[in-house]
């Protein structure tokens, strides 16, 4: 298993994610997705992981974003981004992004990796859907033919939920984040809906972000 890099989420997943599974992360912006590639990220770097962090915004941003979480690294990931990075983003061109991240996974083969990337939901709107479930199902099964796990973080309003669903199929573990009400109470809550080598965890937990760390209740949510 491969920590979280959240205790609390640890310990629901019995440990983690399972070592070499992809897992998507998908809700509203504005929740808390980010969050969980962050400190996913941290968790790999202290560990000495190889953490590869694919991004369409600027390194700086990322980074800022990060401290703005209590987030900070005494370590830092190698960047695929928009700006900032010796290797560069470019959403327009999916080829170069795949020949990238397998070249890094390639010279990092005797290491455990960790890959995080909100690319999914950008891609999705730029390109006809059929070509991105093909690119993003050789993209998983390359980098789960290493000792690796990538979290990919997806913008669920930006789609249909046809193409949420197809997305889905394509990844072995599925969190979802959004809003919870209950009367005049607004709450942030995280289901699991699937995860490999686990059963299926019903309801929905309530998490915060509280001294610079995520914390999820361990009460579930009716």
């Amino acid at each position: 298993m491969v920590s979280t890099g959240v205790p609390s989420l640890d310990q629901i997943l019995n440990d983690g994610f399972p070592d070499k599974s992809s897992i998507l992360v998908l809700g509203q912006s504005g929740l808390g997705k980010q969050a969980l590639g962050y400190w996913f990220t941290r968790s790999g770097l202290t560990q000495g992981d190889y953490c590869l962090y694919v991004t369409h915004r600027p390194v700086s941003d990322v980074t800022r974003d990060m401290k703005g979480f209590g987030i900070g690294m005494e370590r830092v990931p190698e960047w695929i981004a928009s700006s900032g990075s010796a290797v560069k983003c470019d959403l327009r061109d999916t080829v170069s992004i795949s020949y990238n991240v397998k070249q890094a996974l390639a010279r990092n083969a005797d290491r455990r990796i960790r890959i995080v990337t909100d690319i999914l939901s950008p891609l999705l709107v730029l390109n006809p859907a059929e070509s991105m479930y093909s690119y993003w199902s050789q993209l998983v099964d390359e980098v789960k033919q290493h000792d690796a796990v990538i979290l990919a973080l997806g913008d669920e309003e930006m789609h249909t939920p046809a193409s949420i669903a197809a997305m889905e199929h394509l990844f072995d573990g599925v969190l979802e984040l959004k809003l919870f009400e209950e009367g005049l109470s607004v709450s942030t809550v995280m289901r699991v809906k699937q995860m490999l080598g686990q059963p299926p965890l019903q309801g929905w937990f309530r998490f915060s972000f509280v001294r610079g760390m995520m914390e999820v209740a361990p009460n579930v949510t009716k």
